[in-house]
């Protein structure tokens, strides 16, 4: 029986020790290419590079032939598909040094931007995010990390294989799994968090006396039964399946109402 063919990209570049675990623990089962951007794209979403050209490099790394490309995860996912021919039966996004969880954060995130196009190129698609003990270490090279990624490796594979034998459930293609910085203490089926950041902006001045200004987001927690964030926070891995369809249902019914007298 033939391997399965896996699409392996993520948005914290080429060089992430995340990236190569999650190659580390798919190449055992399947055959995998590494298609990733060659820089730190993180918090892209799925934005698209329509307005320039794009090159893709081929590297070895890791005593693996893989392709760097300089732009997008969404590039890297379309130059994949389309620029290379790879015909995946599946593609995973990660792992992610960083969890993406809530609303919010699926929406920027450069890793579940990647898979969202996968599913929209026709191929289901896998994002694992790995929460991080130390906040500051998501925005530092990725190259310099000395993670324990063992846990991570043991979920990537269990769930690629099941998801590989036994499909998708019917309503999802896309499923976002993220794993906690702790001991695992179970595994839940949950729903997209609301919020996990209190979002701020702060000016300040450069040498020149001119202003600058840097987004943070202060972590906040809201605690909502069955919700991703939740099940991080009590060191569960959380599943979620999401949907392309940004549709909201409950508001068609009152938004009729609400313009029925519109001429």
């Amino acid at each position: 029986m033939p391997r399965p063919k896996i699409l392996l990209t993520n948005d914290d570049g080429i060089n992430s020790g995340g990236l190569w675990a999650a190659y580390d623990a798919l190449s055992l089962f399947a055959d995998v290419t590494v298609v990733a951007p060659a820089t730190q794209q993180s918090a892209v979403g799925r934005s698209i590079s329509i307005f320039e050209p794009i090159r893709m490099n081929e590297v070895t790394m890791h005593g693996t032939q893989a392709y760097a490309v300089e732009g997008r995860p969404t590039d890297a996912l379309l130059l994949g598909l389309y620029g290379l021919g790879l015909k995946p039966n599946l593609v995973v996004s990660g792992i992610n040094l960083g969890e993406n969880i809530s609303f919010e954060s699926i929406t920027t995130s450069g890793t579940v931007g990647a898979a969202m196009e996968a599913v929209n190129q026709g191929v289901p698609a896998l994002a694992y995010s790995l929460q991080m003990s130390d906040q500051g270490n998501k925005f530092v090279d990725p190259r310099t990390h000395t993670m324990d990624f063992i846990q991570s490796k043991e979920v990537v594979t269990k769930f690629t294989k099941l998801f590989l034998e036994r499909g998708f459930p019917a309503k999802s293609q896309l499923i976002n799994i993220n794993i906690p910085a702790e001991k695992i203490e179970g595994y839940e089926v949950t729903v997209l968090g609301e919020r996990i950041f209190e979002t701020s902006v702060e000016q300040r001045i450069d040498p020149r006396g001119k202003p600058y200004y840097w987004i943070n987001g202060t972590p906040l927690y809201i605690p909502e039964e069955h919700s991703d964030v939740t099940a991080l926070r009590n060191n569960q891995v959380s599943i979620t399946p999401l949907s392309m369809d940004n549709t909201a249902y409950k508001a068609c019914s009152e938004l009729k109402n609400m313009i029925a007298d519109i001429n």
